[in-house]
């Protein structure tokens, strides 16, 4: 005596993450920033703020190695931490 359970004909859809999925960095090409963020963390009671620049530099790591997808870091909150020097030759390069 084999019964089915159908609560109705609608499947559930999954939706990718909003800024898509990205790889886990199985080699450990960012493992080094990660570890200087999370001491960071740790050394200062878990307060992000404190720890932007090694955030920043994390991010950077994985755009680095496609291991997230290239966004500007003004997009990601950090405008503040952008060298003007480095962000000038980066827009004349463009030109």
């Amino acid at each position: 005596m084999s019964t089915a359970m159908n609560f109705g004909s609608k499947t559930f859809q999954p939706r990718p993450p909003e800024k898509g999925s990205f790889p886990l960095d199985h080699l450990g090409e960012c493992k080094a920033f990660k570890e200087k963020f999370m001491k960071c963390l740790r050394d200062n009671n878990f307060d992000n703020s404190m720890c932007r620049q090694k955030s920043k530099d994390y991010l950077e790591c994985r755009m680095d190695r496609q291991l997230m997808a290239k966004e500007p870091l003004e997009k990601l909150g950090f405008k503040d931490l952008i060298d003007p020097l480095r962000n000038q030759a980066e827009n004349n390069t463009k030109s």
